[in-house]
């Protein structure tokens, strides 16, 4: 007949098991993995966003300031008709030729930014499309983590009933000392495989065997003398 705290362990064992499986399921790390790339593809929508409206507020920036150079170009032309003097000519046919090129380089600046705008508009859309797909990826992939962990978490739960009876199977002090064992190794009790402690996988000698052997039989239960876990037979 098999000793209780031996079923329980077996139960303990088993509830570490799937504990482990739950932490570690792969449908966690799929869920992860479509959850990191909806969070790539949301910081790069948004980045891409950001520099659409830079590239906006830099047109218009530049647009107004040519409207102005142009206001500016326009006034001096008109000052130009009524100047006499060589000099003050020259003076005014300098500053229009500065402030025509720079209009030549505020169009430059804002082709520019509407070429670059054009190009991160393209890729935006490009990203808008990739949205359907990325968030059903990640609510399917959440949907089949969520339902593989309330399987365990259902197996847990017999086990845990299950776990409850055979505790009150083991007489107390028996218990005490395999919680005591529990915290210090996931196998806290063990059988003797021939002359092998099935918890440390240590044999034993001869005459430890003789004493387990002899111990277990009045007791029912010993220790194992290398280990120290509680030992059946």
């Amino acid at each position: 007949m098999t000793h209780p705290i031996l079923e329980l362990q077996a139960a303990d064992t088993m509830a570490d098991q799937l504990r482990h499986r739950r932490d570690n399921l792969p449908e966690r790390e799929q869920l992860q993995a479509a959850k990191n790339a909806l969070i790539r593809w949301n910081e790069a929508r948004t980045v891409t966003r950001r520099r659409i409206e830079e590239l906006a507020e830099t047109i218009e920036r530049t647009d107004k300031e040519s409207t102005d150079v142009d206001a500016h170009i326009a006034k001096l032309n008109d000052q130009m008709r009524t100047i006499i003097a060589p000099r003050e000519a020259e003076a005014l046919q300098s500053e229009i030729a500065t402030l025509r090129q720079r209009r030549s380089q505020l169009d430059d600046a804002e082709l520019a930014a509407m070429d670059e705008q054009a190009t991160a508009e393209a890729e935006l859309a490009k990203m808008l499309e990739q949205e359907t797909e990325l968030t059903e990826t990640y609510i399917q992939a959440d949907r089949v983590a969520s339902d593989a962990e309330a399987d365990i978490d259902g197996e847990l739960a017999r086990i845990s009933t299950r776990l409850e009876s055979l505790r009150a199977a083991v007489d107390k002090k028996v218990l005490r000392r395999y919680d005591r064992l529990r915290e210090q190794h996931l196998i806290a009790a063990a059988t003797l495989a021939g002359s092998r402690c099935d918890g440390c996988h240590l044999d034993l000698s001869a005459a430890e065997v003789d004493t387990v052997r002899d111990e277990a039989a009045k007791a029912g239960l010993t220790e194992c003398p290398q280990c120290g876990r509680l030992l059946a037979l």
